[in-house]
């Protein structure tokens, strides 16, 4: 059972201004939850104890303040006799606990960067799941991200990666997976619909052996790259551990993939889950 998992929610939120300036991405609200909650309690529900999320550096940090205990709320709701909304505001089972990561918005930049320091700072040498805390798949009554991503796995030792279908003219939007035998041969950057090698979609949810993260680890180690050159894409230090021999298993969900990255993508996730009350 893997019961470790990284969340990468640090960064400023720049698509989303102006309301990221005082409200965190991974925050803002979907229905009454915030976005980055709907993945930690999939996680908590397929067996996670240990959540290593990997927050800015600038202060008061909003993720941080919903997951603790809020004593003073507490106390409110059992004065005025409100005690069964207590549930409600314990976001966290006591078995469960978040570690947090500080990352330098001025520093390196890219998805690779919060995983390698998760690696890094917690000596993890074992498999975690991988999620991204600004979009989640929603699949009420059917299987998870995380499920799926799990029953992919044949190996111990192999990653997996999972793929969302989507209409064949809308590819060149994403970042595509190439499959063979149920495993991943390559991830094409936003290819034209003729090129496009299928339309399963890379949506940042995976499952990370220790040979991908030591490759992740060295990947941005080794490169240099300035603010304005590159990001150090977690795409690439992957494309390196399939061309080493590395398995990936391609997951596919049967879930909606909802994404508060645009303000259009988070009102549709608003309208999907609001709808489904």
């Amino acid at each position: 059972m893997i019961t470790k998992a990284i969340i990468p929610v640090a960064g400023w939120g720049t698509r989303r201004l102006p309301i990221t300036k005082i409200i965190e991405k991974s925050m803002l609200p979907v229905g009454n939850r915030p976005l980055v909650d709907y993945s930690v309690q999939e996680l908590i529900k397929a067996g996670v104890k240990d959540i290593y999320m990997v927050i800015s550096n600038v202060e008061p940090c909003q993720v941080k303040a919903f997951y603790q205990k809020n004593v003073a709320l507490d106390q409110y709701l059992i004065d005025r006799g409100k005690e069964d909304r207590l549930k409600l505001a314990h976001t966290l089972p006591d078995d469960v606990k978040i570690h947090y990561v500080q990352q330098d918005p001025a520093g390196k930049y890219g998805t690779a960067v919060p995983i390698a320091m998760v690696v890094e700072e917690y000596k993890i040498d074992e498999p975690v799941l991988v999620f991204m805390g600004d979009d989640f798949i929603w699949n009420p009554g059917g299987e998870s991200a995380s499920d799926s991503l799990l029953k992919a796995l044949q190996g111990e030792d192999e990653s997996a990666i999972l793929g969302v279908e989507v209409d064949k003219n809308q590819v060149d939007k994403y970042g595509v997976l190439s499959v063979e035998d149920e495993k991943l041969t390559a991830i094409v950057e936003k290819p034209s619909v003729e090129e496009s090698p299928s339309n399963l979609i890379n949506v940042s949810k995976y499952i990370m052996s220790p040979e991908l993260l030591t490759e992740i680890v060295n990947y941005v180690h080794d490169n240099d790259f300035g603010p304005k050159d590159q990001e150090y894409l977690v795409t690439d230090p992957i494309d390196n551990y399939i061309a080493k021999g590395g398995v990936m298993r391609v997951a596919p969900t049967t879930g909606e993939y909802l994404d508060g990255g645009s303000v259009e993508g988070w009102l549709h996730a608003n309208n999907v889950v609001c709808a489904a009350k």
